[in-house]
């Protein structure tokens, strides 16, 4: 196998396994909207770094982790309903990062790069950042699983029983905006979702358990890193799309199988 596609399957197996658990909440909690809008201002991370002259992954990850808690204090002040805020930063966001990008014309800025993903453009150093963050973010989902399910079950309920809920919730966002500051190397900012959320609809299906789900959503997200991989390795495609398309061909699969229930 070539450096370049091992560092890349290394890379998008790093995501993968991570996004499979996010997922799960993010379907449970129906935040789909809420990690576009992170995707979508990962963008003005990049922006930042340039301008500031630091590593544009680290300023990627600043600014979602930024655009979390903002989207947090906004949900909490409640001026506007939560799908109305998200749809304004999602959408205000995506167009100041590509605008101001787009000034920065004594640099070479591969757009495509940012929107798509550039997996295959992987080194070393990606493999072992995205790895990294992978394992601190899935050793604090296994603390803070039981929380995290109490809130998604019925949240007035858990905070009676004691659990944190505004602090819990805030550190699901939290990580979630990390994992998505990852994942835009391997699918891209316009396609970051989909990785969280296709395998881990197509493992609610598969299984009965919320473990169960969140280990089958890791599966299939590894399952489609490979498929993608190989098909742009084969017929010469856009490696980030294909495999957000061996997502949902897997998802379309899933619809095969009854239901379990």
């Amino acid at each position: 196998m070539p450096d370049f596609l091992l560092y890349a399957l290394l890379s998008g197996l790093g995501v993968a396994v991570v996004a499979g658990p996010l997922g799960a909440f993010a379907v449970w909690r129906r935040m789909a909207y809420f990690g576009d809008t992170l995707a979508h201002s990962a963008l003005l991370g990049v922006t930042f770094g340039l301008l500031l002259q630091i590593n544009l992954s680290f300023a990627v990850a600043v600014g979602c982790l930024l655009l979390a808690l903002l989207l947090v204090a906004l949900q909490h002040g409640r001026l506007l309903a939560t799908d109305t805020l998200l749809g304004i930063l999602s959408h205000s966001t995506l167009a100041l990062g590509l605008v101001t990008l787009s000034l920065f014309t004594e640099n070479r800025i591969d757009l495509l790069a940012y929107l798509f993903g550039d997996i295959l453009s992987a080194s070393r150093t990606d493999v072992l950042t995205i790895w990294a963050i992978s394992l601190a973010v899935g050793a604090l989902l296994i603390w803070l699983w039981r929380p995290l399910l109490a809130i998604t079950v019925h949240e007035e309920l858990a905070q009676v029983e004691g659990v944190p809920a505004p602090a819990v919730r805030t550190a699901l966002m939290l990580l979630m905006a990390l994992v998505i500051a990852i994942a835009m190397k391997v699918v891209g900012a316009l396609l970051i979702t989909a990785l969280l959320i296709i395998p881990a609809a197509a493992s609610r299906r598969l299984t009965q358990t919320p473990e169960h789900m969140a280990l089958g959503a890791s599966l299939l997200g590894a399952l489609s890193v490979c498929g993608g991989l190989a098909a742009s390795f084969i017929w010469d495609t856009p490696a980030g799309p294909s495999i957000v398309l061996s997502a949902g061909l897997l998802f379309a699969l899933s619809l095969l199988v009854p239901q379990r229930t």
